[in-house]
């Protein structure tokens, strides 16, 4: 089991080296997380969150995976590599997108009094 761990863990690392995409994702997730230990959000509100956050992350990684299963089994010298790569990119634009939607839709009730006293100051 601790190596199922290790060979995880090293996956994961490896697509934070390798990956800039992943790097401003965890970025951004990291925002998202100070957020919700500042702000006094609903236990649901969390829980959605983390789920979303969860679900651009894996995404993300599994887009890494077809990059380098296609590039693998024929790199450059078939069409659908490229249109592979693309769909699997607007995949995880799709769910960044709708990321930061729900992130908006849960964050701005909170944050607009907050905006609004630093205008009116």
């Amino acid at each position: 089991m601790c190596k199922s761990f290790q060979y995880a863990g090293s996956g994961i690392a490896h697509v934070f080296r390798e990956e800039q995409s992943f790097r401003i994702q965890l970025l951004a997730a990291l925002l998202v997380v100070v957020l919700m230990i500042i702000l006094p959000l609903a236990a649901i509100e969390r829980l959605i969150l983390v789920l979303v956050i969860i679900f651009v992350l894996v995404l993300e990684i599994i887009n890494s995976i077809f990059e380098r299963m296609v590039d693998v089994y024929k790199p450059r010298l078939n069409p659908y590599v490229k249109d592979i790569k693309d769909m699997m990119a607007g995949a995880v634009l799709v769910a960044s997108l709708g990321a930061v939607i729900i992130g908006l839709m849960i964050f701005l009730p909170y944050l607009a009094p907050i905006w609004d006293k630093i205008i009116s100051k």
